[in-house]
């Protein structure tokens, strides 16, 4: 049985969802959800029209990924986050989702800081922002994150323990303070990053 489910937040990804949604490795997730947050173009259509599920969210980065989260399969285990801009690599998908299914970890980082970046795909503000925070997160958190990258797996049942809050893009921050202090077991992967499309 499939039990992976990747959830993609979009807004107005029309020139990039249809590649993003067509590259998934059918073969081995449960499915490709895009939530529509908001869109005033064909978003949707297009996502829906190369396979995807589509379901509509008030817009709100954190709010497209709860509902992501909520609308999932009940038989999907794994719940996997990506981009619609085309950045993220779904290719590495085997690499991030691997120490949960062999029971390695409950929460896994595809950190782009550690892995090969197209040029340009990455504006230094981003690589500081990264930096700085993994080294906040040490010092008050006593946990070594590189990155704060979207494209990011974690087991189901894990994420309902955090009891996610932040609706906006502290999102993915609030995941890695939350899953420390729940002592999930975490895993930071290198991954490749390209320029958004």
């Amino acid at each position: 049985m499939k039990r992976i489910s990747v959830i993609i937040p979009a807004l107005n990804e029309a020139e990039s969802i249809g590649r993003v949604v067509g590259e998934m490795p059918w073969e081995r997730i449960a499915e490709c959800i895009v939530v529509n947050n908001g869109c005033t173009d064909e978003t949707a259509a297009i996502a829906a029209a190369a396979g995807a599920r589509v379901i509509e969210s008030p817009r709100g980065y954190g709010t497209a990924c709860k509902a992501g989260s909520d609308a999932a399969v009940a038989s999907s285990e794994i719940l996997v986050y990506m981009d619609g801009d085309g950045s993220d690599i779904i290719g590495d998908l085997e690499r991030l989702v691997g120490p949960i299914e062999r029971g390695e970890a409950d929460f896994v980082i595809g950190s782009r800081m550690c892995g090969t970046r197209e040029p340009g795909s990455l504006l230094a503000s981003q690589m500081f922002a990264g930096w700085m925070v993994g080294k906040l997160l040490r010092i008050t958190q006593g946990v070594r994150y590189t990155d704060m990258g979207p494209f990011r797996a974690i087991r189901r049942t894990s994420l309902e323990r955090l009891q996610m809050s932040e609706m906006t893009y502290g999102w993915n921050l609030e995941m890695q303070i939350k899953a420390c202090q729940h002592g999930l077991r975490m895993r930071e992967i290198a991954v490749a990053y390209r320029c958004r499309i």
